[in-house]
């Protein structure tokens, strides 16, 4: 048993044992992350006292998502023309800087829903870089063979922030108000532009370097390579389907606790750190594993639809914190899967491109999906909400699972990375 657990803590922690340049990043994106997520729920709570309406939820997530339905086909072209260490520095400070804004209207008493709304739409247009430019630096500071170990520990730092942030969140609204929770997001950012300021450039690995993309042909481009790959186009359709329709827990959450369970801030907060702790477990397990899978991937998918159709009738806070558990631990086994299957298969000049589809893919349809699971939850409650959500998600489990039956043939270019070398069966 204590080889068993030695060789499994070998194995989830390898990139930050292995890479120093990766110990910063992963440090300072602890604390900034946990500021970021106290910055979400606060958002969303705050325009419910604003509001006091669903649909305005809805909104909020409309704002949030919709740069990247505008922005995110041409995002990943710019990744791939500039230095992603730079272009990380340079998004984390916008964001700190929005941050700092929101925190001083809401401290001044001033603020307004428009407010709110324009801090969400512009800290949407900054993460529209910056998520796949985080995803090219972590390739660049943890090489191929760490990369899909380093993917899910990115995961884990996502998630355990997603336990601290909402329950500190929680905590903070009801004892000091919105306000103070934007405040300690701005502050936050410290952390993570000093650990980039310290990264090594002589130790980050060396990545193949073509012509500079112009911005419609290299999209062009990318789009290519991806509709020719059977696994990655499968990959990314069912990831468009299941974020649309079954993964909105930015509208659900607060609504779950203010109008099903009947509760407060400390409830919104703690349905929040339970999904979290859930999504944490699922992306630690993620790490421990050495390659992808597609079997991981359709069965993560599989069990986060199963789950919330059964979460759909609960009226308990003890059963909801139970099945949010499960919930986000079977979300990031499936898109741990999925963001490394789609990582390795690309190769390097194409790289910024392919995971900028697919976090367009991921959240380019946030905009519809918000306002979706809002209009559901002002027609049948958070009861009808969960229950679509589970039956697209299984529906999109069942397209993937044929989709992908047999072995994926390899159609990209010779550069990239065989299928049957990437995923595993």
């Amino acid at each position: 048993m204590t080889a068993a657990v030695l060789r499994f803590n070998a194995r989830t922690f390898a990139s930050l044992r292995r890479h120093r340049n990766y110990r910063l990043f992963f440090t300072g994106q602890i604390v900034s992350v946990t500021g970021s997520w106290m910055q979400t729920v606060a958002s969303a709570w705050l325009i419910i006292q604003l509001t006091h309406s669903s649909f305005q939820v809805g909104v909020l997530a409309l704002a949030t998502f919709l740069p990247f339905t505008l922005f995110g086909l041409f995002a990943g072209v710019l990744v791939d023309r500039v230095d992603a260490r730079r272009l990380v520095f340079g998004t984390q400070l916008v964001q700190m800087l929005i941050a700092s804004a929101l925190a001083a209207v809401a401290l001044a008493g001033l603020v307004t829903p428009w407010m709110v709304f324009l801090a969400a739409f512009g800290r949407g247009a900054v993460l529209v870089l910056d998520a796949p430019a985080r995803q090219a630096l972590t390739y660049r500071m943890v090489g191929r063979a760490e990369l899909p170990n380093a993917v899910a520990l990115n995961s884990s730092v996502f998630n355990a922030s997603r336990v601290l942030g909402p329950a500190l969140g929680g905590v903070v609204i009801a004892v000091a108000g919105t306000g103070f929770c934007f405040a300690f997001n701005a502050v936050s950012f410290l952390a993570v532009l000093g650990g980039l300021f310290a990264i090594r450039e002589a130790e980050l690995f060396p990545v193949e370097r073509h012509e500079r993309p112009t911005i419609l042909g290299g999209t062009r481009e990318g789009l290519r390579w991806v509709w020719a790959d059977r696994h990655v186009r499968t990959t990314l359709i069912v990831v468009l389907v299941v974020s649309t329709f079954g993964f909105n827990m930015n509208v659900l959450l607060p609504l779950l606790a203010s109008n099903t369970l009947h509760a407060g801030p400390r409830t919104f907060g703690l349905v929040s750190a339970f999904f979290g702790l859930g999504a944490l477990a699922g992306a630690l397990m993620a790490a421990s594993l050495s390659r992808a899978s597609k079997r991981v991937l359709l069965g993560g998918t599989a069990l986060f639809g199963l789950f919330q159709l059964a979460l759909a009738p609960l009226h308990s806070t003890v059963g909801a914190c139970g099945f949010l558990f499960l919930i986000g631990a079977a979300f990031t086994t499936w898109t741990s899967n999925s963001n490394t299957g789609v990582q390795l298969s690309a190769p390097d000049h194409l790289r910024g491109r392919v995971v900028g589809l697919y976090y367009y893919a991921f959240n380019g349809t946030g905009p519809l999906g918000g306002l979706l699971a809002g209009w559901l939850c002002a027609v049948g409650g958070t009861e009808l909400a969960f229950a679509v959500a589970g039956a697209a998600t299984l529906a999109a489990t069942l397209y993937g699972a044929a989709a992908l039956r047999g072995r994926t043939r390899v159609t990209q270019p010779a550069d990239a990375v065989p299928s049957e070398e990437r995923i595993a069966a």
